[in-house]
Parts: C-alpha cells; structure tokens; sequence
C-alpha cells in the first residue's frame, strides 16, 4: 500500500479521502534533517505553509510521485527541482475563491454602514447613530480591477446586489465582461467613475502601488477603496493621506505590504472610515476543508495512477519524454510571455507555428507552455500548466495551431502570432544546438538575439543616425544597453530594433524615444 506523510496541520476530510488509498502518517513541526531522513520511505507529500519542501527532500525523496500543497501558491516547494525528478507538484487554486471573494463584499458592506466602530460603541455602553450614519450600495458603481475568479464572483453578487459594473482587465475580452454584466473600460475611467473599486489582482512590478497619489486624484471623493488580493498593490502612505484629506470617503483593507501589520503604521491612527483584517480572505471553516479535499482527491488520483487536475509543473508526461520536451516548453513559455506584451494585452487570438522537427512531435504540452507564457505576465501564478487552456478560454482567446515540417532554418522552431489592444504581432524563435534559446524575428523582421530580462523593441524607419539617437537618449538616462541589434527586410524600409537593457526603463523615456524623428512604435518587455 502507498504511503502518504503529512507534514502540515491538515483538515481531517482530507486524511479520510487519502486514508482510502494508502498508509497515512500526520507527523508536524518536523525540522528540516527529521524530514529528509523519513521522506525515503514515502510516496506522496502533503503540505501546506509550514513545510519547506527543498531541493534536498526532493532529492531524498526517491520513491515521492506527488507533492500536494493544500493552499493556492507553492513558493515552499521546488517545483523546479520536482519537475526534473518528474514528481507533479499539485495545489488548490480555486479553493478559497468564494471565501476571498465573499470577504471582499463584506468588507464593502462592513465600511459602507461602519459595522465595526458601531458594534465597539454599544458595547461601550453608548447609543450614537448620529456618528454612524452610512451609504447604500445600491446602484452605485462597483469598478473591478481584474476579473478572475475572485473577481467574476465578486461581479455576479454585486449585481445581484443592484449595482452597476465597470471592470478593467487587459487580459478579459468584451464578451467575457459581457457575460458577467461588466462593461469594460480602461482603468482611468474605472477610477473617474466608480463609487467602489476592488483589487482582485496578483502583485507584480506593474500592480505594485498601483493604487497610489495620482490615481488617488482621478477618484470621486465619495469613492471607497477595498483590497484583500496582494498587499503592495495599495500604497497604505497615500491612502492614509487621502483618507485624512477628504480625498476618498473610506478604505477596507484585508491585507498589507508588511504582515503582521506594523505596531506605528500609520493605518492604525485612522477612525472609522477605514476597516482593516489580519488577511482573513482564505480564512473560513469551509476554505480549509476544501483545500483539503481538493489537494487529498489529486493525490489519491495520482496513487491510484490517474491525472492530477491543479498540477503546477507538467502532470501526464513520462520523465524521459519530459526531459526531451523542457527546452521546447522554455522556448514557447518565454515566445508567449514576449508576444503577449508585444500584444498590449486583451488577447483575442494566438497563432501557434511548429515549424521543422517541433511539427513532429507531441504538440500539447507546447501550446500549454505557450498560453502559460502568454497568460503570466498578468496572473503570475495563478496560471499553470493545467489551467492554462481553461483561463484562455475563460478569457475569449482563440488558439489556431499550424504545422509546417518542411522548414529547414533550425531543427525546430515556434512562431506565435498574437492579436491584442495594441494590434497583431508575432515573434519566432529556436534552439541553438546547445539549448540556448534565441529570438529570430520580431513581425516577420529577422533577428538573432537572447531573451533578456528587461528589452526595449522599437518599429523605425532604416535611416542613418536614428541607432545613436536612441543610445544617446538611453544614456542621458542612465540606462546601460547590454546588446543591440536590427532587423530589416530591404535598405532604407522598415525595420525593428531590439536592445537588451540592465535595468527596467526609468518612467517617461519610452514618450521620449516615441518623439525621435523615424521610431513608429516602442514597447518595454519584461521575461
């Protein structure tokens, strides 16, 4: 029989379901050397927060075909390191999604009518309804900032509810929003009109501080803020002032940049306009039974020799055609995640080339890796390599998959065609033969270069001096160019420009470079 280690406090529904299957242990508070000496001996992992699942428990365990994380993230797990092992490293990603979405309109309703100070001052002994006089919901406008999951529940309450319904996500086609009863706008008229604005976003170099000083002041001075998504998202400095100012009318904050929340924050000094909870999103009786659940069903599935359906690496492939596919998979992840910046965003289609000996071989897990890149860039990690196609389809994107064996440029090569907000652009790419990946054509321009963390891509005119004015201009601000090299089709036509930069570009450049004399377009990529 199967055995199955528990490291972590785990719901007793989840212990049942594994209990049908295998031999379970519940052994908590194991250090690190405890747990490499007795992982040998099992075959399945189940976690949640507390256990660090390192390179060295991978490699110790050497019977584990399954890590299962009973939570949504796995940044405790060394998913690289057991895709190599070719363990499946499986989660919950929709486990709490009602508990977080139901808070967020909790929290709504709690700072609307003042729940929390009202309830403190009758048990105080006082009877002061002056001082606690709210707001109704009703029809007023709710602007949803990402529209997931969490988001797209938060939507259909919220309607229910009578309210009206903006909603801004660049990776949400107008069909998606449509059924949700959305309409969908660009962020600053979400910010000008919106009576309530929510955040059901992950936390990236883009969303970081996203609600700050400025877009502060396109808000209505009546607007009320939430966020139980990512702390970091709201600058906790900048909503305090505006609070203090009369700028915005309330805030309810559920999580915070610094957890536990600082004992001098500034938060702390504010009445009763602003609400505030220690990250209670996942925090509900039935959020921990179901990741429990979901997590032990995987698992049992997985033992019993069966698909895993929330894996995070690769689930169903052999380790050796693994190992054989990866550097493919790397390549049309990292074509995918270019693409879709390129794109602008709001994707409607993807166009998935395999050229040379790529059209010969197993396709799926390519266009998985690919929708995987080209979905990441904004939902971090809650895309995989399971869900991929479904949060594709979620988001009205049309995948086309083309093969063509015959070309003979490099044993094998992918090119992604994708449609968005800043129109069709398509990039190539192959392997060299020591498994470098290497970009080799931006919009039909050819080019030879690596992906680099930060790049700049501009679309000129082929005209002299137009190279040095852009490396001039990089300079003045600072900005050290690492490699640079251009693509063009005939002398003096169009042509593309790819530089490879140190460092991500200082605001306000990218309007500067769109001013010199020849430069058509400009995007900032980051990988």
């Amino acid at each position: 029989m199967p055995k199955v280690l528990i490291s972590d406090p785990i719901d007793q529904a989840g212990i049942d379901i594994l209990s049908q299957v295998a031999q379970v242990d519940v052994q908590t508070k194991l250090t690190p050397e405890e747990l490499i000496r007795i992982i040998p001996k099992y075959d399945a992992l189940m976690i949640r927060s507390g256990t660090q699942v390192t390179k060295e428990v991978i490699e110790a365990g050497t019977q584990l075909k399954i890590i299962g994380r009973a939570g949504v993230g796995v940044d405790n797990v060394d998913v690289p390191e057991a895709t190599r092992k070719g363990i499946v490293v499986v989660n919950s990603p929709e486990g709490n999604t009602i508990a977080a979405a139901e808070h967020t309109l909790a929290m709504m309703l709690a700072m609307s009518r003042y729940i929390a100070e009202a309830n403190q001052s009758v048990k105080s002994g006082k009877w002061d309804r002056k001082s606690f006089m709210g707001v109704e919901v009703y029809k007023k406008t709710l602007g949803i900032v990402g529209l997931g999951k969490i988001g797209a529940h938060v939507a259909n309450v919220a309607r229910a509810m009578g309210m009206k319904l903006l909603a801004y996500d660049p990776f949400i086609s107008h069909e998606r929003a449509e059924q949700l009863g959305c309409r969908l706008v660009e962020l600053d008229i979400l910010l000008q009109e919106a009576d309530y604005i929510t955040l059901h976003l992950p936390k990236t170099p883009e969303t970081t501080n996203l609600i700050n000083t400025d877009s502060i002041a396109k808000m209505k001075p009546t607007v009320r803020i939430i966020n139980c998504a990512r702390g970091g998202i709201v600058d906790e400095q900048a909503i305090a002032e505006a609070l203090k100012q009369g700028k915005i009318a309330g805030a309810a904050l559920d999580v915070f940049s610094k957890e536990p929340l600082e004992e001098d924050s500034v938060l702390r000094q504010l009445g009763k306009e602003l609400l505030l909870t220690p990250h209670l999103g996942a925090s509900t009786e039935e959020a921990q039974i179901n990741v429990a659940i979901d997590v032990a069903e995987q698992i049992r599935d997985v033992l019993l020799g069966l698909p895993a359906r929330s894996a995070v690496n690769i689930p169903g492939l052999r380790p050796d055609l693994l190992e054989q596919l990866r550097p493919y998979l790397q390549l049309a992840e990292t074509l995918g995640n270019l693409v879709a910046q390129l794109a602008g965003g709001r994707v409607e289609s993807l166009n998935i080339r395999l050229q040379g000996e790529l059209a010969t071989n197993q396709s799926q897990p390519i266009v998985i890796a690919a929708l995987k890149g080209l979905l990441s860039h904004a939902l971090q990690e809650r895309v995989n390599y399971v869900n991929a196609s479904l949060e594709a389809k979620e988001r009205g994107i049309r995948v086309i998959e083309t093969r063509d064996a015959s070309i003979r440029d490099y044993t094998g090569s992918l090119q992604l065609s994708a449609k968005g907000a800043l129109g069709e652009h398509s990039v190539a790419g192959a392997l060299l033969g020591d498994g470098e990946i290497r970009i080799t054509s931006v919009d039909e321009f050819p080019v030879n270069v690596p992906p680099n963390r930060h790049m700049l891509f501009t679309m000129h005119r082929d005209m002299p001096g137009i190279i040095g004015k852009i490396g001039s201009l990089l300079g003045s601000f600072n900005v050290n160019i690492a490699s640079m090299q251009v693509g063009r089709k005939i002398v003096r036509g169009d042509a593309v420009m790819v530089l490879s930069i140190d460092d991500p570009l200082p605001e306000g450049i990218l309007d500067e470079i769109l001013k010199v004399a020849g430069i058509r377009d400009a995007y900032t990529v980051t990988l």
